[in-house]
């Protein structure tokens, strides 16, 4: 029987059995050294959840609701106070943020429920951990100020990064970090992923034809002119996200509630709320904007944004990409001055733009939010995208429906 031959056996020379061991050992010990870098150099990023007491605070229920004043005024005192701790401490490199996410009234007390974000080598972990509860413990021993706080109060404990991004998103007016610059809708930019989570699309036949805040998990607040063709839900779907096709996150409509005043081709009470069939799961780039208070007052040449995917100028192409545009709240005097909008913008209405123009919503964009954000970075819906003369013209900037207006209308419809 023939079997194939077999070759003779050689041996290698010691110079190069000697390469082949010297670069195994070399492999062997960067991999070594790398595994000791990620373990004990490197920083990884530390969530946790905390809450501790303030004293001698009378009974307010107003402290449950997130967007009342009271919330905000002992909320910013608070975070105030962490933000000084930590970046005073000799952690400061390490603190990434800390937030008050809940307060809870007692009898003779209000206690805080907080976030806080730390990098930390993984070898350093519990010692950072123990720095943490040292300095915030320090922070409510001073009890110089306005506030009384109970050191003995106060508890911490580590929370895996998906609870402590549902924390954030089950909270109104949040959004990821994003440049604190806007780039120069008309006159607008491209918006990141998740810098605006509360835009959505109301999609007509597939194709976008009005924009919407998310309110709620079910609710959103649109224009009424937007149905003016239809109020039966089944013609429309709401989708979310920064791009428009294919729709992202899309949803059916069940009802569309519009205001009760509103006159078909006039421009008063231009307001409308869309329920949807399901609720909306909260993530990153999808979560709800905050509703002002009734009373909270947006002056004239305050701050504001305009996002959508409406018209980039009058009557031309429409984007893909959700677009953003920064303007100014304008006084409605100046607004209804007679080479303005000469007496046509009510009460209930408010003018963002620049007299001068170039920056305006367009068409598309109707319904779409108005925001702004407060002194904690928490953005609030400050009108609704209603109507104006072009886009971006000189003297005729965009009129908004002024959502503190409607606050408690909207209130009547969907409880919040």
């Amino acid at each position: 029987m023939y079997r194939p031959a077999t070759a003779a056996r050689t041996s290698l020379p010691l110079w190069m059995i000697a390469l082949l061991v010297f670069g195994v050992l070399a492999i062997l010990g960067t991999i070594i050294g790398l595994l000791v870098h990620f373990l004990t150099v490197e920083n990884r990023t530390y969530y946790y959840r905390g809450s501790f007491k303030v004293l001698n605070i009378t009974y307010n229920r107003n402290y449950e609701k997130e967007t009342s004043p009271e919330t905000h005024y002992l909320s910013k005192i608070l975070e105030t106070k962490m933000s000084d701790a930590f970046e005073s401490s000799d952690i400061y490199k390490k603190y990434i943020n800390s937030q008050v996410i809940t307060l809870v009234p007692d009898s003779n007390s209000v206690t805080a429920n907080i976030w806080l974000v730390f990098r930390s080598p993984k070898s350093m972990k519990e010692k950072t951990r123990g720095r943490i509860q040292s300095i915030l413990r320090q922070m409510l021993k001073n009890n110089a100020g306005p506030l009384n706080t109970d050191p003995n109060s106060l508890q911490i404990t580590e929370i895996r990064k998906a609870d402590a991004e549902k924390m954030i998103n089950n909270r109104c007016g949040r959004r990821a970090r994003m440049s604190a610059t806007y780039d120069r809708i008309r006159g607008g930019s491209s918006a990141q992923e998740g810098e605006w989570p509360w835009q959505a699309s109301i999609q007509k036949n597939g194709r976008h034809y009005c924009g919407a805040s998310l309110i709620s998990e079910r609710y959103l607040v649109t224009a009424a002119h937007c149905f003016q063709k239809t109020t039966n839900p089944k013609n429309y779907t709401v989708s979310f996200g920064t791009i428009v096709r294919p729709p992202y996150m899309k949803h059916n409509v069940e009802q569309i509630i519009i205001h009760e005043d509103y006159i078909r081709g006039e421009h008063h009470d231009d307001i409308a709320i869309i329920l949807l069939s399901e609720r909306v799961s909260f993530k990153n780039d999808v979560h709800r904007v905050c509703l002002p208070e009734a009373t909270q007052i947006f002056p004239p040449g305050e701050g504001v944004v305009v996002t959508g995917w409406g018209a980039l100028f009058y009557d031309g192409n429409y984007p893909e990409s959700l677009q953003k545009a920064p303007v100014k709240i304008i006084d409605t005097a100046t607004c209804n001055s007679q080479e303005g909008y000469n007496g046509m913008v009510l009460d209930t209405m408010l003018c963002a733009g620049y007299m001068e123009g170039n920056i305006d919503a367009c068409q598309g964009d109707s319904g779409g939010p108005l925001v702004h954000p407060n002194s904690r970075n928490i953005w609030y819906l400050v009108g609704v995208v209603s109507w104006g003369v072009d886009c971006g013209r000189v003297n005729k900037p965009g009129v908004y429906m002024r959502v503190t207006s409607y606050r408690n209308w909207i209130a009547s419809k969907t409880g919040i």
